[in-house]
């Protein structure tokens, strides 16, 4: 994995480890920060560098797993998958997706993010979506 794509816990999250490092490394990937054939380190390392369990790591991993973002396997460790990218998203991925961005500006706001700082993140991220 390379050096510019670290994770990091918020230890003061209501979102569990295992799913902050599942997010974080999903998103490496859509970013293309991360890319097919990539190794992510062993799921001890990764756990002792984050200083969790190591079944949080191993939690992480296969959770993306079974979206289809890395490939595991025995003796090889996980490396990122060659996934293929739906042509159009279902009505519910749409409504997730609109439920999960309203809980997370309600939670940066309650945290002191003003709303200018929050659309600008939100463009930045979207004029990334937009590159090739």
């Amino acid at each position: 994995m390379p050096r510019s794509a670290q994770i990091r816990l918020d230890v003061k999250s209501e979102v569990p480890a295992y799913r902050q490092v599942a997010d974080q490394l999903r998103a490496l990937a859509v970013e293309g920060l991360i890319v097919p054939g990539d190794s992510l380190p062993p799921v001890r390392r990764l756990a002792l560098d984050l200083g969790v369990h190591f079944n949080t790591i191993a939690e992480a991993y296969r959770l993306l797993a079974q979206e289809g973002f890395l490939e595991i396997t025995r003796g090889h460790g996980a490396r990122v998958a060659d996934r293929a990218v739906p042509r159009r998203a279902s009505p519910e991925v749409a409504e997730n997706f609109r439920q999960r961005m309203r809980e997370l500006v309600a939670g940066v706001r309650a945290r002191g993010l003003s709303g200018r700082q929050i659309a600008g993140e939100l463009k930045t991220m979207a004029e990334g979506l937009e590159k090739p």
